[in-house]
């Protein structure tokens, strides 16, 4: 299958997702705001990547989307779960190895969660 495909056939998985999703809350009108939450959330990241033409980055977009998808089933929660961080890579602000330490906390963020930033 082409990557093309790939792409496409996770964008349709996700979008029918979001009409059958049933929250497992069990609040009345949860379903909608998860329902909606997968749909906005998957058009956001698709369009915000569709200039993407390196097959290996696409390949790892693929897999983060797959991942997430797989946890929100499982789970029963469309959203990303919390990134626990090591401890040792949490410093104070002022320390001057700050660089170092947000490279460090960039790699350790798991794959279902690399496209989730602090920009929403």
């Amino acid at each position: 299958m082409s990557l093309r495909n790939e792409v496409l056939s996770l964008y349709r998985k996700l979008i029918r997702l979001s009409y059958k999703w049933e929250s497992s809350l069990g609040n009345p009108g949860s379903d909608g705001k998860e329902r909606i939450y997968i749909r906005d959330e998957a058009r956001r990241l698709f369009k915000r990547n569709k200039s993407i033409t390196d097959v290996e980055e696409i390949k790892q977009h693929l897999k983060e989307g797959q991942t997430r998808l797989e946890l929100a089933l499982h789970y029963k929660t469309p959203y990303p779960r919390p990134v626990h961080l090591p401890q040792h890579v949490l410093h104070s602000p002022k320390d001057k190895r700050l660089k170092a330490q947000k490279r460090k906390l960039e790699q350790s963020k798991p794959i279902y969660i690399k496209s989730y930033t602090d920009e929403s």
